[in-house]
């Protein structure tokens, strides 16, 4: 299953920059990890801000929720996740 899941990560600002590094340490071997297991499929940045628009290729609702439950930056994000379909139009046959 796809979804399209959008992240906005929101770190307090009096938060020691020590213990934000390690934190995002952990998420970013975590996201690659997750990447290379082909469950996080794309992963882009939004300009300007500190957010990002992924794809995910999961099993069902509840993995998604595992994996982003699992995320280190997790307390500190606004996350919105919309479940994806393959579109008739598309001439891609691995987009499903």
């Amino acid at each position: 299953m796809l979804f399209k899941v959008e992240m906005k990560v929101n770190i307090p600002h009096d938060m020691p920059s020590d213990i934000a590094n390690e934190i995002k340490a952990r998420e970013k071997a975590y996201s690659q990890e997750l990447q290379q297991q082909g469950k996080w499929r794309h992963l882009w940045r939004v300009a300007g801000s500190y957010s990002n628009v992924s794809i995910f290729d999961v099993a069902d609702n509840d993995e998604l929720q595992q994996l982003i439950g699992n995320l280190p930056l997790f307390p500190y994000m606004e996350i919105t996740v919309a479940p994806l379909c393959r579109h008739p139009s598309s001439i891609r046959e691995d987009d499903s």
